[in-house]
């Protein structure tokens, strides 16, 4: 164990605001740990140090790591300006021996991969996926990588890379011009040393997880509810009924009259109830309140939030401290069954999800008997008013009704 690890944990995460405008994407949490945490634990007892590429927030993660995790070493590098994956990487090589892994500090990683990739030098860890659209791609043969294509009109291959190298410092020596949105990036020194000549080997990935966009925190914290063991520290009330997987922290409770059916997480001292009903795989963190005839289904709440009164929060994201009036309706299905799209970055995007809801930033106020449409984005500090239909997203105060 004399390998290290750079985890690049500097971006500023756009994709998905609005729940990155307060802290950066590795520092998101799925659970019980935050994403930079999981990937830290998966490395523990492989490497013996972490460099850490850090820039926007910096200090938030900073905070939650420290100088040592899960018996790693930790060493930040400020990535000062936001020049690309490539450029990240350069940053760390004056702390670096000459082999170490890189991983995106903000997708799912599995111990097991990582090890295997960490035995074959130089490897890239790709997984084979049934769309491989929108995806840098990873054409092989025999054994080795032929060829690297970032994002390919029509795909050349239904493997893709999903940014965890095992490399020398060599690889980093050449020198690559600006991509297309005028950065440095890994992959195109990579593509320069396949180009040249040299054999890279590859390990396909049993589990990993991009956290993109905000529907993708569903999928992520469904993939870390299904790793999670059941545990009960709250109270149950007498006539509250609960089934399947539920993970409990100390100070929650489960009201009577309320049903849970699992898998749920419910932070600590959360209070869910009385009458609520709780379902799907959905993670409410710690000191919410998911109050009388409120149901959620397939959903992520942040701590701080309250859903006190009558009302559906259906495969959405809510942010902290946010505070959701008597009658909200998060809508999350379109009657033709159509596919859900989401306006990121002045851009529609799919969603690849027949049912998704209404991501929500932190510190939002949403009034009495107000209805958002699927696919909505609801900013930080924004206050929709009573009666409102919301269809389209929405940032800061609103009085406008049809919003």
């Amino acid at each position: 164990m004399h390998k290290k690890a750079v985890i690049l944990a500097a971006g500023w995460g756009t994709r998905l605001r609005p729940l990155t405008f307060g802290r950066p994407k590795p520092a998101i949490r799925l659970v019980q740990e935050t994403l930079i945490e999981h990937n830290l634990r998966q490395l523990s007892g492989l490497v013996k140090e972490a460099i850490i590429v850090v820039g926007y927030k910096e200090e938030i993660i900073k905070e939650i790591v420290g100088e040592r995790f899960a018996g790693i070493k930790i060493t930040y590098v400020n990535q000062e300006k936001q020049l690309g994956t490539g450029h990240a990487a350069k940053e760390a090589l004056p702390s670096l021996g000459e082999e170490f892994v890189i991983l995106n500090g903000d997708d799912l990683y599995l111990r097991e991969d990582i090890e295997r990739c960490l035995k074959k030098n130089p490897s890239i860890l790709v997984k084979e996926v049934k769309d491989p659209r929108g995806y840098g791609q990873v054409s092989v043969e025999k054994g080795r990588v032929k060829e690297i294509v970032e994002k390919p009109p029509v795909p050349v291959s239904n493997l893709i890379n999903v940014g965890c190298y095992h490399v020398s410092k060599s690889f980093f020596k050449e020198e690559i011009e600006k991509s297309s949105r005028g950065e440095y990036e890994i992959i195109d020194y990579l593509k320069k040393y396949i180009e040249e000549g040299g054999e890279m080997s590859y390990v396909s990935a049993r589990d990993w997880r991009a956290v993109t966009y905000p529907w993708n925190i569903l999928d992520a914290t469904e993939d870390v509810l299904e790793r999670e063991k059941e545990k009960r520290k709250g109270t149950i009330e007498k006539g509250a009924f609960v089934e399947g997987k539920v993970i409990m922290e100390e100070g929650s409770v489960i009201k009577k009259g309320s049903i849970v059916e699992g898998t749920v997480y419910i932070g600590k001292d959360t209070v869910i109830g009385p009458g609520a009903y709780v379902r799907g795989n959905t993670a409410i963190h710690d000191n919410c309140l998911i109050g009388r005839g409120v149901e959620v289904k397939n959903s992520v709440i942040f701590s701080g939030t309250k859903v006190p009164h009558y009302g559906f929060v259906g495969d959405s994201v809510i942010g902290e401290n946010c505070n959701i009036g008597t009658g909200v309706v998060l809508i999350n299905f379109l009657f033709g069954g159509d596919t859900i799209q989401v306006k990121v970055k002045d851009k529609f995007v799919s969603t690849g999800r027949e049912e998704m809801g209404t991501v929500i930033g932190n510190n939002v106020k949403i009034g009495p008997n107000v209805s958002v449409m699927p696919g909505v984005t609801i900013g930080d500090d924004t206050t929709i008013y009573p009666h409102t239909l919301v269809r389209e997203n929405v940032e800061k105060d609103t009085k406008n009704k049809g919003a």
